[in-house]
């Protein structure tokens, strides 16, 4: 070799093989030395760290392991057809198209320190990036990446995936049609037979609701909990779903960067769709750190956020993964803390679920209410769950996931409208449990009614393909679950879906009778017991609303939103109003996704939202 070969043997003994053949393509000794050190301290491989980092180019850094390997570096690798995806990707190495071609690769880590040391490289004709090989191999095997993400599930566990037919749609639509009539016909038979067929679901759903602000609060003492060291950290992959998020792009990538997590071991995924070009654009503006890779969904069906999240899932190269949506800003801490339950937490814990909060409280009435929403699910009635042993329907961001285990069940439902609720009944039934992660992430909550709807519409169309879906085989699922979180998961999904249905119908047939009933005799004793039983269940509903609410806002220190509780019954007549029309959707749209628009938030509670799209001011207060 060179010259300088000889001479960097003799004082750069410390470098790591990963980087020491650097030395003699332009780059200082005494800073690959430190890199190497560094590197070191944070266990992970040399080279992973100089491109994570950003120290040296990804481009640069395989055309200078070109040259020193003597072979050709390509920009745009032709692969064949026979590929193998996500092998291919993941040990950075692929064949070239046409007879004898070879093979090209972009090595890295052990396989790279390999290379360098045994100087054979055998059939290998050729060197590229891994972001180029990546695209190569998606632009080669692109149906199979859009068949597996959209039907993994459905083709390896037909049972737990979503089936929503013409024959269950008409059929729903035959029981709305018969209670119409009855109604009509015989409304106080049909309302008493109706209200005495749900109520086991409906004291179910009390019962959690004001059992869960009463059990202790399993908060970590973050004080007496030693720093992990960096070397002793798992590689994190996380993901995020964007599409049309010009907006909010820079502000996530800034998000991410402030994590208390060495970027070396962060294994970012951000994934796009193919007819975005605004994202992209935003992406590149605002400059991608070294450890954030953008993947491009391929064309396919259904447009979902679970499918997109299921393109990335078989390239995690981390043992967790978290997903994250395109406006959080999770908490500095969050990875760390995560990683220490889940290296501590027995092995059926797969998952952990974060507690997300609004951050544009003060926008208008309906993102105040959003928040008391919010506040109650993840700060008391979430937490509440997991701490009985129930399942939980998991929200749809934060979610802190054992990578195996997540493949394992096959990653999301890509049908599903709602997936992270599916994916939480899944998991238990599975046998997994999902525990809750005290720490935060902040959203923004669409401030008009008219966006509002529409998010809540696509979430009740989802919750009844869960529910659907979880009870199609009872008996199956009663045998999985036991008899406690069958019951739980019952109460959770037609629970949740019928009460909101309902919900405007019994509470105007109650108050109507109560206000202007109240000069009628009695009928009889069964008349009387009926009403007795009406007024427990109607206090009690309310109270299941109005206590967890009070609990969150004391927990959460806003009592200031106190004033807006009077407005909870308002707000849920919305989530009916939204109910109704996700039914509707499910006979007319039935995979639509309701896309919620971000980067619209005109005020803060952390003064963290800002417009972040360069040379852009801050919207106007």
């Amino acid at each position: 070799m060179r010259q300088g070969l000889a001479d960097r043997g003799q004082q750069s003994t410390a470098l790591a093989v990963e980087l020491g053949f650097l030395a003699d393509h332009g780059h200082e000794p005494e800073a690959l030395r430190q890199a190497t050190i560094l590197a070191r301290i944070a266990g992970v491989p040399a080279d992973e760290f100089v491109l994570k980092h950003g120290l040296i180019g990804e481009t640069e850094f395989y055309r200078a392991l070109a040259a020193e390997l003597g072979l050709p570096f390509l920009a745009a690798p032709r692969l064949s057809p026979h590929v193998r995806y996500p092998d291919g990707i993941l040990a950075g190495l692929a064949p070239l198209a046409g007879a004898g071609a070879g093979f090209v690769a972009a090595p890295h880590g052990a396989a790279l320190a390999h290379l360098l040391k045994a100087r054979s490289p055998g059939r290998l004709l050729a060197i590229t990036t891994p972001s180029q090989l990546r695209e190569a191999v998606f632009r080669v095997q692109a149906p199979l990446i859009a068949h597996r993400a959209a039907h993994d599930l459905a083709e390896k566990a037909p049972a737990l995936a979503t089936d929503v037919g013409y024959g269950q749609i008409v059929t729903l639509f035959m029981g709305l049609s018969l209670f119409s009539f009855g109604v009509g016909y015989a409304p106080g038979f049909t309302i008493a037979f109706l209200g005495t067929a749900l109520s086991p679901l409906f004291l179910g759903m009390v019962v959690l609701r004001l059992s869960a602000p009463f059990l202790p609060e399993r908060a970590v003492a973050d004080a007496q909990r030693p720093r992990m060291e960096d070397a002793d950290l798992p590689v994190y992959t996380v993901i995020a779903a964007l599409y049309r998020e010009k907006r909010v792009a820079a502000r996530l990538l800034e998000a991410l960067s402030r994590l208390d997590y060495p970027a070396a071991k962060l294994d970012i995924k951000l994934v796009l769709e193919a007819d975005d070009e605004e994202t992209p654009e935003a992406l590149r503006a605002a400059g991608l750190p070294g450890n954030v890779e953008v993947l491009v969904a391929p064309p396919g069906q259904p447009r979902t956020k679970p499918r997109a999240l299921n393109v990335a899932l078989p390239l995690a190269r981390g043992s967790l993964t978290v997903i994250y949506d395109a406006e959080d800003v999770p908490d500095p801490g969050q990875l760390r803390l995560a990683a220490a339950h889940l290296l501590q937490a027995p092995p059926q814990v797969a998952c952990l679920q974060a507690r997300l909060t609004i951050d544009n409280t003060d926008d208008s009435w309906l993102t105040r209410l959003f928040t008391i929403e919010y506040a109650a699910l993840f700060d008391v009635f979430n937490p509440g769950l997991a701490a009985i042993g129930s399942p939980v329907p998991l929200g749809g961001t934060s979610n802190h996931f054992r990578t195996a285990i997540l493949r394992e069940v096959h990653g999301w439902d890509a049908w599903n409208v709602t997936e992270d609720a599916d994916l939480g009944i899944r998991l238990a039934r599975l046998g997994y449990a999902v525990k809750d992660l005290p720490s935060s992430t902040l959203e923004e909550a669409p401030g008009t009614l008219r966006l509002w709807m529409r998010q809540r519409t696509r979430w009740m169309k989802g919750f009844v393909q869960t529910a659907t879906t979880h009870s199609r085989e009872p008996w199956t699922a009663l045998r999985q679950l036991g008899a406690f979180k069958f019951f739980s998961a019952l109460v959770l999904t037609w629970g949740i879906v019928l009460s909101a249905l309902v919900y405007p119908l019994f509470t105007g047939l109650f108050l109507g009778a109560w206000l202007f009933g109240t000069n009628q005799a009695s009928g009889s004793r069964w008349d009387a017991a009926l009403q007795a039983s009406a007024l427990i269940l109607f206090l009690s509903g309310a109270a299941s609303i109005l206590v967890p609410a009070c609990v969150a806002l004391h927990r959460r220190r806003l009592w200031r939103l106190a004033p807006w509780l009077p407005l909870l019954p308002l707000y849920y007549g919305l989530v009916s109003l939204a109910a109704w029309g996700g039914l509707w959707e499910l006979a007319t749209a039935t995979f639509r996704w309701n896309k919620t628009s971000h980067g619209l938030a005109r005020t803060s509670r952390s003064g963290l939202v800002r417009s972040t799209m360069p040379g852009r001011p801050a919207p106007d207060r």
